[in-house]
């Protein structure tokens, strides 16, 4: 590997060793944006002669011997459809003196080489170190490699940080996480769940490079032929070693690189912020704002913030070697939510903006409420009480959708909440303020061997509108490990201890508190194959009950951020329609038969690109059903087309996906079609049955 030159390789050490205590001198302002903008391509080449595809964008007006840290977003999502956005956002760092390089991971895009088996395998990683290798030895480069990105690449950045090569000097990772199995899309909370990304993402990896789409037989072998990801993941069932393998949760002392983690309160992924401030031993920072999947200076709902602005004081410090003052601040800014009304449209957020020192927050205290016989939550143990429920598979849909995962802004909780058990407190006598990650403490038990469990807290307003506020779920059969699960015994009571995701939130006077309790958050979460009753029981020893983590009333500095620049744009770059808020499947329908008791719920999406070579169209559309007299009998079947409109012919990629369980299996059913001005060219058809494994 290169060995960065040894001026910087001093510089840093020196900056390692000063980061927790004083801050080099003298202080100064972050770079100023004083370059010009272009773009190049390149080929990075890798040991086994495949060559990666980049875009550098680079300073112009640069000096000839001037040399520049390099940031780095690898990616599948195919740099060269994308230079619109890449352009627009990469924009700020170019402009003070940073290049930025969007690099296609191995069988992806532009990149040559059969595709990656699946996500964040061993090849890709073992590739990206050579990329970051190749980067830092350019005549461009000053040494220093930086890398950023947002879900895939915030995960790719923790993945090559775990591995600290020699000239990764500094990461930002936004909306990522440390725990692949039961944060990611694939496994939530233990629990299976289809995704409209998981299903989708399988048609996008059978494409060729634009803007040439070279259809040939090394196309075929290298792209078209490979066999969906979905299926690799749907066989690993329960935590393990293909989990593990790039799960900073197991090992955090692994990395040594500083990094900054940015979180959305309305994203998915945001549980890894406080772990990460907790257990990193490397310099680290930490954001939460009120947005959901998106990069902060776009991000939706608002108030959005210049991010970037943040980035490069954060990179001029490791890579530059500018005090620009950062390291002198408090490790961690987070958003504070006030009240809204449930989505899940939800424009702008209340709240504010307030520094803390980093996590946990040691003036924060627990609040222990519990539920009571009468279905109040109150200060003290209720009487010795026990409430049934019985199980609705199709219960759930307000809770969260099958887009995201304990993300966006929730409908309002009032129709879930009929079909569980509800407990509220009176009507709040001052503001309560949590921040943190609420706990239910719960005595179950089922009469079947199968049950999942989910809590909610929620905000009821005077007015009886029903915003969620921190939920999650937990596969009972995970009660000792996730690793070795074990089934119920029918009738048995046990403990169950439920973490909800990470939130922020100001209970204000006037409102309730409600947690619910239910076993199905259907469509986003797979439901469990028995037909049950499930019971709670309060009071006695060991008491079900809600730990809450409320910070007391107080001023706290407030960081002072910028608000977002105007980006430019790129030519030749038009979207012509740009589909769903999420870019994946909404829900656009939910239909309830009462006679049959069956439930379907169908989401869609449709949008439409224009480029210098053509137009290309893409719409998908998801359809998932269960049955509240027969759970184990619930489908989801999603349908995807994407065409791309050339000077000399029409290509046209589609796909349908059916995935569907009975008491004992899941059942796997894919089709891939290839058109070319509608005549089909290629057909690939996969089937597997997969036996249920404790989901």
């Amino acid at each position: 590997m290169h060995t960065p030159k040894p001026f910087f390789t001093a510089l840093m050490l020196i900056f390692a060793i000063a980061s927790w205590g004083c801050s080099p001198e003298p202080l100064q302002e972050p770079s100023a944006p004083i370059y010009g903008i272009g773009l190049r391509e390149a080929w990075i080449p890798m040991p086994d002669g495949v060559q990666l595809a980049a875009d550098l964008f680079v300073p112009e007006g640069a000096k000839e011997d001037e040399r520049f840290p390099v940031l780095l977003e690898y990616l599948p999502y195919r740099k060269t459809e994308s230079r619109s956005r890449n352009y627009s956002v990469y924009s700020y760092f170019v402009r003070r003196g940073y290049i930025v390089a969007r690099v296609d991971i191995r069988g992806t895009g532009n990149s040559e080489g059969h595709l990656i088996a699946h996500e964040y395998t061993d090849q890709e990683n073992d590739d990206g170190e050579v990329v970051i290798d190749w980067l830092s030895d350019q005549p461009f480069s000053n040494g220093n490699v930086g890398m950023f990105g947002i879900s895939w690449g915030g995960f790719n950045s923790i993945h090559l940080a775990m591995r600290n090569p020699p000239a990764l000097k500094a990461i930002i990772a936004v909306d990522a996480t440390d725990d692949l199995y039961q944060d990611d899309v694939h496994f939530m909370d233990g629990i299976i769940h289809v995704d409209s990304w998981e299903m989708s993402q399988d048609l996008d990896n059978a494409r060729p490079g634009a803007p040439d789409y070279v259809i040939d037989e090394a196309y075929f072998k290298n792209r078209f032929d490979t066999e969906p990801w979905m299926m690799t993941y749907k066989r690993m069932q329960r935590y393990g070693p293909f989990w593990e393998r790039t799960t900073l949760k197991e090992d955090y002392e692994s990395i040594r690189v500083p990094t900054f983690v940015i979180g959305g309160w309305y994203d998915g992924y945001r549980d890894s912020v406080p772990r990460m401030l907790e257990h990193l031993e490397a310099p680290v920072k930490a954001m939460v704002g009120p947005w959901s999947h998106y990069l902060p200076h776009n991000a939706s709902p608002k108030p959005q913030m210049e991010w970037r602005h943040e980035a490069v004081r954060w990179y001029d410090y490791w890579l530059k070697g500018r005090n620009t003052g950062i390291l002198d601040e408090p490790r961690f800014a987070v958003f504070i939510r006030r009240w809204h009304p449930p989505g899940p449209v939800l424009e702008e957020v209340d709240g504010a903006w307030r520094w803390e020192e980093g996590w946990p927050i040691e003036r924060i205290r627990e609040r222990t409420l519990y539920p009571q016989a009468d279905h109040g939550l109150a200060n003290k143990a209720s009487k010795s009480a026990t409430h049934k429920l019985r199980y609705f598979a199709s219960t759930g849909v307000e809770a969260g959708g099958p887009v995201m995962w304990w993300g966006d802004a929730a409908h309002d909780q009032r129709p879930t909440d009929a079909f569980s058990l509800v407990y509220d407190s009176e009507p709040l006598d001052a503001d309560v303020e949590i921040l943190g990650l609420p706990r239910a403490i719960l005595q179950v038990s089922a009469d079947a061997p199968h049950a999942n469990w989910f809590v909610r807290l929620s905000d009821v307003a005077p007015d009886g509108r029903v915003t969620q506020v921190a939920g999650a779920g937990f596969n009972g059969t995970h009660r000792e490990s996730a690793k070795n699960p074990k089934p119920l015994e029918p009738g048995e009571s046990f403990e169950l201890e439920i973490e909800m995701h990470f939130t922020s939130w100001v209970f204000e006077k006037g409102h309730r508190m409600r947690f619910a309790v239910n076993n199905a958050q259907w469509p986003m979460l797979w439901p469990t194959p028995y037909p049950m009753v499930t019971s709670l029981r309060l009071g006695g020893k060991g008491a079900s009950r809600l730990i809450i983590p409320v910070v007391p009333p107080g001023e706290w500095p407030k960081p002072d951020f910028l608000p977002p620049q105007e980006d430019p744009v790129f030519p030749g770059y038009e979207t012509l329609n740009s589909g769903t808020v999420s870019g994946y499947g909404e829900i656009s329908s939910i239909d309830r038969n009462p006679q049959t008791g069956t439930a379907t719920v169908k989401a869609t999406n449709a949008s439409a690109s224009r480029f210098p070579w053509g137009t290309e169209r893409y719409q998908e559309t998801i359809a998932h059903q269960t049955s509240d007299e027969h759970p184990e009998a619930t489908s989801v079947v999603g349908t995807y087309q994407m065409s791309v409109d050339l000077d000399d012919r029409t290509l046209t990629w589609e796909s349908k996906m059916s995935f569907r369980s009975d008491l004992k299996n899941f059942y796997y059913e894919y089709t891939r079609r290839l058109l070319k001005d509608g005549a089909l060219v290629r057909e690939k058809n996969w089937e597997d049955t997969i036996p249920r494994d404790y989901q």
